[in-house]
């Protein structure tokens, strides 16, 4: 229960974030977004990280169901979810550090501020349930992990998971 309301208000966050670029973007009416000189977001490189985000979430289904049925394949599963979530991450990474020589900052113009402050605090999420999948994973491994624990850190990155599509389409397209 308590994951859950974390959750909530995490989603309020997000909707406040988003909120905020909206209203920002829309002000913009008549100029251009991005603003002139700010480097366009890589789309295509950024939709196979979905992907991969996406299928993270999938294979984490197949683990609970593998460990609801006692297999030892939910160990495994976990793995491979949490490393598809890294691929996410750190691809997201290599996103930015080429925005950042391309001169899109912080500071750069409140499109890029927006961009590191959504993207940024999904990415601070995804790496803080990644911690919670490889703790799963351990657990599992040791054969202590309760059902209730998993399902503890599987809403958190089922949150993560799907909060992204909708930072994709508001930020990015």
């Amino acid at each position: 229960m308590g994951m859950l309301l974390f959750v909530f208000t995490e989603a309020m966050l997000f909707a406040g974030m988003i909120s905020a670029h909206v209203i920002v973007r829309s002000r913009s009416a008549g100029m251009m977004w991005p603003p002139y000189g700010q480097p366009r977001l890589p789309v295509v490189e950024t939709a196979f990280n979905t992907g991969a985000l996406l299928a993270s979430g999938v294979v984490l289904a197949m683990a609970h169901l593998a460990f609801r049925s006692g297999s030892a394949k939910a160990a495994s599963l976990v793995l491979v979810s949490a490393l598809l979530g890294a691929v996410f991450v750190v691809f997201q990474g290599v996103e930015w550090a080429a925005l950042i020589r391309e001169g899109l900052t912080l500071q750069s113009s409140s499109y890029g501020s927006f961009f590191y402050l959504i993207v940024g605090t999904h990415a601070l999420h995804a790496v803080a349930a990644l911690g919670g999948l490889a703790w799963a994973w351990s657990g599992l491994r040791r054969g202590r992990l309760t059902a209730s624990q998993l399902g503890t850190v599987e809403v958190l990155w089922y949150f993560v998971v799907l909060v992204w599509p909708f930072l994709y389409a508001r930020v990015y397209l």
